[in-house]
């Protein structure tokens, strides 16, 4: 019977716990599925699942039905795991090779999240700061208000549209998270303003002067913006020690061959090849010098600077750098058995781990928007209800305040975010944590 594989998948789309939560749930719920656990920090998805039961496509597919997306390994999708060698031939890389490319497709999708995000938070800064001013200042000049609607309606309909868009795809999809809260705030903000602008003689005939909200929506808008910056930006800095440990494996490789020495990519060396390794070159795999000897930079594992003398029956690893010697050696573990690979996911596995206290911030967040939701709802009914003269104007700004300052995502993110950092800047320094 073959054994359950836990692999790691990489997630797009997610904006705040409240989704990380949903991704979670939703990979919990599939058949074959042991254990599933979603880190919104590292956007990343550890599950451990039955290869018999369900396949990575088949968890792509319910994420993707939920209203995100993950990332898998082409070919067999969970292939090549454990033993699967036939995967990796049919999908013509090793499971290091094909995880290093998966990986390195979501750090593109999120690099382009990122300048694409940090264009729209500078543009956002750019009009919310005279729409600000001329809202403070200038806010009894009659035909301000005109201005501050011109100001406002790019800010929040083009620069803040991915909130809607998101607001929208969870509505069909039966959710709510972050983006819904942000949404529903400015939206309603902007269209009571509207309203207000175009039709002041509602409010006068009632004895209420109306105002407009367009500089608040807009601010929402740009503060959100800039929160969402500055998390990416923290994000993009947690995960550089596990791309610095993967940059330690060479991409290719000199191989000896009955036709003489060919150079062939990392992923095509198996157990048992002769490898050349030249003055200056990263070793690709753990193995034993077959012949020649050299000086090798172990730093990588001792943190030793003094290179260590290799002579023939040596035992090398891969990453270490071969220093001015040449010798040859025969391969005995590769792809994801080296000593490297294995600290590479020791790592990626200490930054998944969810803390106890973790676990019960992803059950408040997964419930959090609804209920703050449905406060906002019973807030503005309460003003209508209890304040008659001016309740609704009062009643729609309490409202929209409950909704903007319940967001979840600062208990979400501070707990995965401190782990990250913490096994980070540990690896960095050469010490690993395991969980």
């Amino acid at each position: 019977m073959e054994k359950n594989i836990k692999m790691s998948f990489p997630v797009v789309g997610m904006s705040c716990a409240s989704c990380a939560a949903r991704v979670d749930r939703t990979l919990n719920r599939q058949e074959g599925v042991i254990q599933a656990d979603v880190n919104y920090a590292s956007a990343v998805a550890h599950v451990v699942f039955d290869p018999q039961k369900c396949s990575p496509e088949d968890l792509r597919k319910a994420v993707r039905d939920a209203g995100y997306d993950l990332l898998v390994m082409p070919g067999k999708g969970y292939g090549p795991a454990e033993g699967d060698a036939a995967g990796a031939e049919e999908a013509g890389c090793t499971e290091a090779d094909g995880e290093e490319r998966l990986y390195e497709e979501a750090e593109r999708i999120h690099e382009k999240h990122y300048r694409e995000l940090k264009r729209k938070t500078v543009a956002a800064i750019v009009l919310a700061i005279p729409l600000m001013v001329l809202g403070m200042l200038f806010m009894d000049v009659p035909w301000m208000k005109y201005i501050l609607f011109a100001l406002s309606t790019p800010v929040v309909f083009w620069l803040g549209r991915g909130f809607f868009t998101s607001a929208w795809k969870q509505l069909r999809h039966g959710s709510a998270n972050m983006d819904t809260l942000v949404a529903c705030s400015t939206g309603i903000a902007w269209l009571f303003s509207v309203f207000n602008m175009l039709f002041p003689q509602f409010w006068l005939s009632r004895g209420i002067t109306p105002h407009v909200y367009f500089e608040s929506s807009a601010m929402i808008i740009t503060f959100i913006l800039i929160g969402r910056l500055l998390e990416d930006r923290a994000k993009r800095d947690t995960s550089s020690a596990i791309r610095r440990l993967a940059g330690l494996r060479p991409k290719t490789v000199s191989v000896i061959t009955p036709d003489g020495e060919k150079t062939v990519r990392i992923s095509q060396i198996r157990p048992g090849d002769i490898l050349s390794v030249k003055p200056g070159e990263k070793i690709a795999a753990d193995g034993t010098v077959f012949s020649g000897d050299s000086f090798i930079d172990e730093s990588m594992l001792s943190g030793e600077p003094v290179p260590v003398a290799k002579k023939p029956g040596d035992r090398v690893y891969a990453g270490t750098v071969n220093q001015k010697g040449a010798f040859r050696m025969a391969a005995e573990k590769v792809g994801t058995d080296t000593v490297l690979s294995r600290i590479i996911h020791m790592v990626q596995d200490a930054q998944g781990t969810k803390a106890p206290v973790q676990k019960t911030v992803d059950k408040i967040a997964s419930v959090f928007v609804p209920v703050i939701m449905a406060i906002s709802v019973i807030t503005f009914i309460g003003w209508a209800v209890f304040a008659p003269q001016d309740g609704l104007t009062h009643g729609l700004l309490a409202m929209v305040t409950v909704l903007i300052i319940a967001c979840p995502c600062a208990l979400g993110l501070a707990t995965p975010t401190a782990i990250m950092v913490g096994t980070g800047k540990g690896a960095e320094n050469g010490i690993l944590i395991k969980d």
